[in-house]
């Protein structure tokens, strides 16, 4: 019998050897979580959620094989651009309940592929900003933000894939058109009204009066040039006449041989 406490190499790993392996990959996980947030295991994705941690921006430490990213009830403001852009496995993003105003038109760039729900609801948004969410292919929910309806809206939510659970709950918080505030946008697109129609209307005065400025210049430009000729016409006919007449011969011509 060998010595007492010695091992056989052939033996399986020490309980104490296995923990210390698990310490330093939960240490290493761990690490890669932003501050104050929490990075479960979620169904083998990785799941990274900063719910109600009193967030003012996006964290920037957010690891790049987030799944699942949770930043609702914070006071973020803006999504500047470029903000999740080395997260190119983000299925779902979850930003309602902040206090957002402003989007970049490249807040969301590397998401238009992989992106399937995308969460602005209960937030400061007036308006759609279309070049950051054009390209997305994700459901959008929009609802509970103080829209101001008008033709870029009506315009940007033609390109948009609204999520259907929600879209009832947009509503026109401020309008081009009075009549319209208060009610829920589909209720309006669905009646026949277009926010464009008074935008073209606006448009085509505009043109009209453009127009008609450009030709009353002409005209006047015109009628300038035609009565500044005559005056000109007229003092050369006066300084014609005022030149002395030469003196006519009175001497009979000479017969032509």
């Amino acid at each position: 019998m060998g010595p007492r406490g010695r091992q056989s190499p052939s033996s399986p790993l020490a309980p104490s050897q296995g923990s210390c392996f698990l310490i330093l990959f939960c240490l290493r996980v761990g690490a890669s979580c932003p501050q104050a947030c929490q990075c479960p295991a979620h169904a083998g994705a990785v799941a990274v959620h900063c719910s109600s941690k009193g967030l003012q921006e996006i964290p920037r430490d957010i690891p790049v094989d987030t799944v699942l990213l949770k930043l609702d009830a914070n006071r973020i403001s803006r999504v500047p651009n470029g903000a999740f852009q080395n997260l190119p496995q983000l299925r779902e993003l979850d930003l309602s309940h902040n206090a957002i105003e402003a989007i970049g038109p490249a807040a969301f760039s590397g998401l238009a592929g992989g992106l399937r729900l995308l969460d602005l609801s209960h937030n400061r948004i007036r308006r759609i900003p279309k070049d950051a969410l054009g390209k997305l292919s994700a459901k959008i929910r929009l609802s509970h933000n103080p829209l101001h309806c008008e033709c870029a809206l009506q315009e940007a939510l033609w390109e948009l894939k609204l999520d259907p659970d929600s879209v009832d709950e947009i509503a026109c918080h401020t309008s081009a058109q009075e009549q319209f505030v208060g009610k829920p946008l589909i209720q309006v697109l669905d009646s026949g009204a277009s926010f464009c129609s008074t935008h073209r209307k606006t448009t085509d005065v505009a043109m009209l009066v453009t127009m008609f400025c450009w030709f009353t210049m002409v005209i006047a430009y015109v009628v300038y040039y035609v009565r500044h000729n005559q005056e000109d016409a007229r003092r050369h006919l006066e300084y014609l006449k005022s030149l002395p007449s030469a003196p006519v011969s009175k001497e009979p011509l000479s017969p032509v041989p």
